[in-house]
């Protein structure tokens, strides 16, 4: 009988922290990459993006991608640069909301260095991007679309199949057959409910389960959310305030307008006028607009959700905006303060104590977001520090990410226990609190491997 192919499963990123998310499955001479994506916040941690973690780029045949958020797939420019010609294989929205979120990381980065440069704040000389928007354009020839619940055949012993997360559109998890073998792959897996999606998918069985825990330590908060923003949103409206709100461009942005949209149809909002000023964030709307049967939607809300948001569509029309101290709603990247136009909004309106800096969404370790929620009396962007006299807010009921109750409960579908569950896509506390949870609930085997972590199954 012939002994089964030795299948190794590495973690070269998202081990250990939420960001960087890597994990590399060796067969034989074949090289699979689940996901590719840069480190955030710590600067420990962002200085990865700079070390060769993938030794020879040439080597990985193909990369399968969940989906288009940075920390997923923003080192793709570099796999590329570093040698890679393989497919990217992801569903059709992700290619074209990955595309963006490329481009305009390399456009960050490019302006990141720039700025650095020309005001000698830098610690190297002269200071360099990670990537450019060229290198960014370079991934797309890459790509390779296709539907959830598509068997796609890589080799004769290898195939997968891409099946809903309900975390963002397009958004996938990964069943990978490969030599006898079942592998999950969770990706980001959305709420129960999603808000504009479709739940995520039920797995009836894997050998391998590598899912995240981003909040593998709590349940979410069961505040009506849209009840919350109206309060927000009166109160800084009563004291002629600007509310600022960080918005991540896919996805919650996205939310947040159609939350607002549902507040006017039902006459709980004043009349303030509401700005979605992130260029990518519109880009990414178009694209939402184009794929309507992958969100559970009615036609309706489908047709009216966008009305009444003011597109800000230059860099002119933004520093007006950013000048203007009237009362508004102003909606703009990015969504942990680590770039973007917000940061323009902040320069000139965070010091006001009248005015709202509202936050949406997970703030990575080490972002200026974090610092903030931190309890932080200051922020360094442009150089310099900028005090926080503004009011803070948090509505932390919006997350895309499963809570733990959440995750147990898609976890309590498969027929049979896995015979290994690898967390990643967490900071320590919550992974340790995560494998302790699965461990009491289900019994299943746990394992919360190391940054570079290899291992046989």
């Amino acid at each position: 009988m012939k002994e089964p192919e030795k299948i190794h499963l590495k973690f070269l990123g998202g081990a250990r922290t939420v960001t960087g998310s890597k994990t590399l499955l060796e067969v034989g001479d074949t090289k699979i990459l689940i996901d590719c994506g840069l480190f955030q916040g710590l600067k420990e941690l962002r200085r990865k993006n700079w070390q060769k973690i993938i030794r020879d780029a040439s080597e990985i045949d193909c990369v399968l991608l969940t989906h288009a958020h940075l920390d997923h797939c923003g080192y793709l420019p570099i796999l590329v640069k570093n040698g890679f010609k393989g497919k990217i294989y992801c569903t059709h929205p992700t290619r074209e909301l990955a595309t963006i979120v490329l481009r305009d990381s390399g456009k960050i980065q490019e302006e990141d260095a720039n700025r650095a440069n020309r005001y000698e704040y830098s610690s190297h000389s002269p200071a360099m991007p990670l990537y450019t928007q060229a290198h960014a354009e370079a991934v797309s020839k890459h790509f390779s679309t296709h539907n959830y619940e598509e068997w796609v055949l890589i080799e004769p012993e290898i195939k997968f199949q891409f099946l809903n997360a309900g975390h963002i559109l397009g958004s996938a998890m990964v069943e990978l057959k490969m030599h006898g073998r079942t592998f999950v792959f969770s990706g980001d897996i959305g709420r129960t409910n999603p808000m504009l999606l479709y739940p995520p998918k039920k797995m009836p069985q894997a050998d391998y389960l590598i899912v995240e825990s981003t909040y593998g330590d709590r349940e979410h908060d069961t505040t009506d959310v849209k009840t919350e923003l109206e309060l927000i949103i009166k109160e800084t409206h009563r004291r002629g305030g600007i509310l600022m709100v960080p918005t991540f461009s896919i996805e919650r942005v996205q939310e947040i307008m159609f939350l607002i949209y549902q507040l006017r149809k039902d006459g709980r909002m004043p009349e303030i006028p509401v700005y979605l000023d992130s260029p990518m964030g519109i880009r990414a709307t178009e694209i939402f607009e184009d794929y309507p049967k992958w969100q559970d939607l009615s036609r309706e809300d489908l047709k009216h959700m966008y009305e009444g948001i003011r597109w800000v569509n230059t860099y002119e029309a933004s520093k007006a905006i950013v000048k203007d101290k009237k009362s508004k709603i102003v909606l703009a990247g990015s969504g942990m303060l680590q770039g973007g136009r917000i940061l323009h909004y902040l320069n000139a309106h965070m010091g006001n104590e009248n005015n709202t800096l509202l936050f949406t969404g997970y703030q990575a370790e080490g972002t200026r977001g974090r610092s903030i929620l931190n309890g932080s009396s200051s922020i360094k962007f442009f150089g310099e520090y900028h005090k926080a006299k503004c009011q803070i807010a948090s509505i932390s009921s919006l997350s895309a990410h499963g809570d733990r109750t959440e995750l147990i409960e898609w976890m309590k579908h498969f027929k049979a226990a896995p015979k290994k569950v690898f967390l990643n896509h967490g900071e320590p506390h919550q992974l340790d609190a995560f494998r302790v949870w699965i461990q009491s609930k289900l019994g299943w085997e746990v394992v919360v491997p190391c940054p570079e972590e290899s291992f046989e199954v």
